[in-house]
């Protein structure tokens, strides 16, 4: 069509390149609206609590403008606190976000310790704490800030 409007003036590898570019166009514009995009299907409840960004070598403006790769999110309103002595305790399930061909969900339920600002994974059926991977948070960070404080 655009060599038509033209007179034939345009060359005959226009078409090709348009058509490149305007996929290269789309998938860039689907890797970087894809945060966004999955931000906008969670609950109003949810709060985003660690973003993920990085770059590929095949991607080399990635290097310049990283895009979110994944992220992970927490459910306010499925947060199960408990008073133990006088340690403030939050079971919470975190649910981490994956960008690839199919995007990734998984899931793992965790016990935080407000008090000591503190958090361990919680395995199996049962959720068992596993003690060896204990660690500490900061208060600054938007996972304790969700857990911890009242809103």
């Amino acid at each position: 069509m655009l060599r038509f409007i033209s007179g034939k003036r345009l060359p005959r590898w226009i078409i090709p390149v348009c058509a490149g570019l305007g996929m290269l166009g789309y998938q860039i514009h689907y890797e970087y609206s894809w945060f966004s995009q999955k931000q906008g299907q969670l609950p109003e409840s949810a709060r985003v609590v660690s973003i993920e960004k990085g770059g590929a070598f095949w991607r080399p403006w990635t290097y310049v403008f990283p895009m979110t790769t994944a992220f992970s999110v927490v459910d306010r309103d499925n947060l199960v606190p408990t008073q133990v002595e006088d340690h403030r305790l939050v079971e919470f399930i975190r649910y981490r976000f994956e960008r690839q061909y199919v995007d990734q969900v998984t899931h793992q339920a965790w016990l935080m310790n407000c008090t000591t600002r503190s958090q361990l994974p919680l395995v199996g059926e049962e959720r068992r704490p596993r003690f060896e991977d204990l660690s500490d948070v900061d208060a600054d960070t938007p996972l304790f800030q969700a857990l911890c404080t009242e809103e």
